[in-house]
């Protein structure tokens, strides 16, 4: 069972089941995709039919949108139950809520399957992944080659993966030189609105005043931008405000909506910057949300470049 919201390693994990059940025989293969409409007695006829050709099969099922409905929760607990014989299943599922994955099909299932969650790659966790695909080809990166990869590929793992696979074409094995890299790699990176505020709270300035180059060249909203930036400004107040009581951030995680690289984050930014600094930012993303209305003079970009810089330095 093959689920996540990292669309390529859902793609090559899919990909290698496949390739591991024709290479032990499995030459039959059947796909179900789960639409509006679906039949699930499909399911249970693949499940129970006996192949004339050949022995083994490999089922697919495809559920897109990750909700099977009344029928299919039925279906796949039979499944679960009673796996078909001689046939390797794969399911195929979307990115899936915590709900979801507590749900009485995934979790019959869980017990039964191999699981496989595509997470995204982060920024923390990129070098790895490009070093480790860069040495199955035989090729290596020194920090300075391998950072300038980072940067150029961030948040884009498709492009990632195909710049990699560009540069065995380009030079031969061994070590590439950041001049290689120049030459060869396109910028593909791609930034989410939300990712500004761990460059942000981290203090990585080059990467945040990158982040928002980009975000201006690909016509994102300059009001989402503000509302990330104000929410975590004011995430910040209150996390203060809690500390000041006495709770522990861990508490607060859910409240102040702390999950991931932001929980760690948080806590050394709020005593890098300071609440006086604070209530000063929020102060100017007003201002900033009166020149994006055009009721105030000023360029809201650079408005918003300098009060974020400002708050990573």
């Amino acid at each position: 069972m093959v689920h996540g919201e990292e669309a390529l390693l859902a793609l090559e994990a899919a990909d290698a089941v496949r390739a591991a059940a024709r290479a032990a025989g499995y030459l039959e293969r059947e796909v179900l995709t789960v639409e509006s409409g679906f039949d699930w007695s499909q399911l249970t006829d693949s499940m129970s039919s006996v192949s004339l050709f050949a022995s083994l099969k490999l089922l697919e099922i495809r559920i897109p949108g990750g909700k099977p409905g009344t029928e299919g929760v039925e279906a796949l607990q039979r499944l679960a139950a009673d796996p078909p014989q001689d046939t390797v299943t794969l399911i195929t599922l979307p990115k899936l809520d915590k709900a979801q994955q507590q749900s009485k099909w995934f979790t019959a299932l869980d017990k039964i399957a191999q699981v496989v969650e595509a997470r995204p790659v982060g920024r923390a966790e990129l070098p790895g992944w490009i070093s480790r695909r860069l040495k199955a080809q035989g090729q290596q990166l020194g920090a300075d080659a391998l950072a300038f990869f980072v940067d150029r590929v961030e948040g884009n793992l498709l492009a990632a993966r195909q710049e990699v696979d560009k540069l065995a074409l380009l030079y031969p094995k061994g070590e590439l030189s950041l001049a290689d890299l120049q030459a060869a790699v396109a910028n593909v990176a791609r930034f989410d609105v939300f990712q500004l505020s761990e460059a942000w709270l981290a203090g990585d300035t080059p990467r945040l005043t990158r982040m928002l180059d980009g975000l201006m060249a690909e016509g994102e909203a300059p009001v989402l931008v503000l509302w990330s930036l104000a929410e975590d400004v004011r995430m910040l107040l209150k996390l203060r405000q809690g500390l000041k009581d006495g709770r522990q951030p861990r508490d607060m995680a859910r409240e102040l909506r702390l999950w991931g690289e932001k929980q760690k984050l948080a806590e050394p930014a709020l005593r890098r910057i300071g609440p006086r600094k604070l209530m000063a930012a929020l102060s100017e993303c007003a201002r900033i949300d009166r020149q994006i209305k055009g009721v105030e003079p000023g360029e809201p970009w650079q408005t918003m470049r300098a009060l974020a810089t400002q708050l990573a330095a």
